[in-house]
């Protein structure tokens, strides 16, 4: 047998021999001790590790840290071992920090600031992931240590290094994690306000992680990914994004979003790949949804419609899992238990994502198919076009299931409500007899915290004001008894307290619907009280009283002129709920309407000009039981 084989293995330090040094009176026995505890705790022995430490105490840890940052007060005699000692002390501390005791203890977050402050200075690998490990395992121990990690400046310090950091390393997942901690354990509100800069190159950093790795770090940066640009503090963060050179951060995001939707990962993950989706879009525009994935460091190029199709896929299924299940808890689960409602919050809020993407996806075909040069080809057109209809098919079911069960209050309907009606803004035709059937219920339908139908109207009357100008959708608008709910809402809109909205699209809308009923009145018989048409006037002599837009004058004169139609200055003075000075201000407005047949019709646009015909022709109707009005046209 070979000799070398007999030979007694050399004898292994014990933890004893450790200790003794350890409690040496001389710092060279201390400092041998603590090399040996280098070798001698490795892993998670923290049995071991919480003896050695209590035996070491935090005083000559502190100073050994000190000394090796040229603090100490024989940091000068330390000379050329002051980097052999930071070495040392960063390389124990982060083994020490394996027990969670010492972890969250007040010397062990003491340290941070010191731990900060050498690592811009500090080039070596080893050290560097070493003081992340510290810090990790300190901040992951205590919310105390967030809050001095980030009082200590440890937005800047990680953002400032985690560019330079190898894709998929222990130091960028580390890094990453600490960031999580940090926007887990304080405000979002806060960081954004001071480091609103850091967190946006943050951003476009770890959207590469997000793109090019595929392991769990990929799914780390996507769930801080999420966190950051979905929050209800994100609006600044957005606006910075908007302005920061792209750099590509925009593409990675969304070969990021694609991988997750198009591969088998939990549910949840793809929930959170639509979220983010959402927020890119909110920042880039709908555009983010397509274009060519074409990247120096990505070997397979994505097709440009892939985005798309994957987005608009994954939010359908969304859209008809979620309503099914919120369908459940409404009207067959057990009802007022806590998990039910909160449960019930849960997926309205998961499904509004869903649907925010839905809508997004409409208004962007809307642009293409307006705009010259297609940037997707016919198929992928039917491809979206289809989907889309089924959608809404499934979200028309979901309101005819709530109109059954008597529901017609609730955010989720609302949400239903705005999502069809900016599919029929575009497609007033689609799922027309189911639309018909519904479009009574859907005027009904209130939010949680309105009092009476409104945003439900302002949603559908794009919509409303393409059907109107066919007798047929005058009938169905009629039939359904919308024609006083479109007044109600304009009302609302141009009244004393109006409801603030966008712009005065809506507004406008409103404006054009009613005109193509009352235009349509002697075709389309539909029943409107006195008390309804009262009340719109006097919105009327309110909203253009002042008016410096000719527009806006000319469409409320335009109106008031066929409202007069149908009844006289006799019985407005006599009626309760009217005053002299609404019909003062009427009077003014026709006026003033009247008098531009004479300018130069050039100056004129042409939609004013139809309604000045409009206007014209109805004074020569009813003048006569107007005077009031034919003296301030005649002045």
């Amino acid at each position: 047998m070979d000799s070398r084989l007999q030979q007694e293995p050399a004898q292994s330090p014990s933890l004893d021999d450790c200790l003794k040094l350890l409690k040496g009176e001389r710092d060279e026995q201390r400092l041998a001790g603590l090399l040996l505890v280098t070798k001698f705790c490795k892993g998670d022995d923290v049995v071991s590790l919480r003896k050695v430490y209590d035996v070491v105490g935090a005083r000559f840890l502190d100073r050994l840290l000190r000394t090796g940052l040229g603090k100490g007060i024989n940091s000068g005699s330390a000379g050329s071992n002051c980097d052999a000692y930071l070495q040392l002390s960063v390389t124990v501390l982060a083994a020490f920090c394996r027990v969670p005791e010492i972890a969250s203890s007040e010397d062990m977050v003491s340290k941070i600031p010191l731990i900060l402050e050498l690592m811009p200075k500090e080039s070596g690998a080893t050290v560097l992931q070493e003081c992340y490990e510290f810090l990790y395992l300190v901040t992951n121990a205590t919310g105390d240590g967030v809050r001095t990690l980030y009082d200590s400046g440890g937005m800047k310090v990680f953002v400032f290094q985690i560019s330079t950091f190898p894709d998929g390393s222990q130091l960028m997942e580390l890094a990453i994690r600490l960031l999580q901690l940090m926007l887990s354990k304080l405000s979002l509100e806060l960081i954004t306000n001071d480091y609103l800069s850091e967190l946006s190159i943050m951003v476009t950093i770890i959207a590469r992680q997000f793109a090019v790795l595929h392991n769990a770090l990929k799914f780390e940066s996507l769930h801080l990914l999420t966190a950051v640009l979905s929050s209800n503090y994100s609006v600044p963060l957005h606006d910075a994004l908007r302005v920061m050179p792209d750099g590509n951060w925009s593409i990675y995001m969304r070969l990021g979003v694609v991988a997750i939707l198009q591969n088998r990962v939990a549910p949840a993950e793809k929930l959170q790949a639509l979220i983010l989706a959402e927020s890119m879009v909110s920042i880039k525009g709908e555009e983010w949804l397509i274009g060519k994935i074409d990247l120096p460091d990505i070997q397979d190029s994505v097709p440009v419609d892939r985005c798309l199709l994957l987005v608009l896929e994954s939010s359908r299924v969304e859209i008809a899992v979620l309503l099914n299940e919120l369908a459940y808890l409404k009207y067959e689960a057990s009802k007022n238990t806590s998990s039910t409602a909160e449960s019930s919050l849960s997926k309205q809020r998961n499904v509004a994502i869903a649907f925010s993407l839905v809508e997004k996806i409409i208004r962007l075909v809307s642009n293409i198919g307006e705009n010259e040069g297609n940037l997707i080809d016919d198929s992928t057109f039917t491809k979206v076009i289809n989907g889309l209809n089924e959608t809404v098919g499934v979200v028309l079911e979901y309101l005819q299931d709530a109109k059954e069960h008597g529901q017609k209050k609730g955010n989720d309907l609302l949400a239903s409500v705005r999502l069809v009606g900016s599919y029929l803004a575009e497609t007033p035709i689609a799922c027309k007899e189911k639309v018909r059937e519904l479009l009574e219920y859907m005027l009904s339908i209130e939010a949680e915290d309105e009092e009476s139908p409104f945003y439900s109207i302002c949603f559908l009357l794009p919509m409303l004001c393409q059907t109107t100008m066919k007798i047929e959708g005058c009938k169905a608008l009629a039939s359904s008894g919308g024609c006083k709910a479109v007044i109600e809402c304009l009302v609302k809109l141009i009244g004393p307290g109006r409801n603030m909205v966008e712009d005065n699209g809506c507004i406008f809308l409103a404006c054009d619907t009613i005109l193509n009923l009352f235009l349509k009145k002697e075709q389309v018989q539909f029943p409107i009280d006195e008390s309804t048409f009262v009340q719109l006037l006097k919105a009327l002599a309110y909203w253009t009283e002042d008016a410096s837009d000719p527009s806006i004058s000319m469409m409320g004169s335009c109106i008031c002129a066929l409202i007069f139609d149908l009844t006289s200055e006799e019985a407005l003075v006599n009626n309760p709920h009217f005053d002299s000075n609404s019909l003062n201000s009427l009077s003014q407005l026709v006026a003033r309407s009247l008098a531009s047949w004479g300018q130069d019709k050039l100056h004129v646009a042409k939609a004013d000009m139809d309604l000045l015909e409009i206007v014209t022709a109805g004074y020569t109707r009813w003048a006569h039981r107007f005077p009031r009005i034919r003296e301030a046209v005649e002045r």
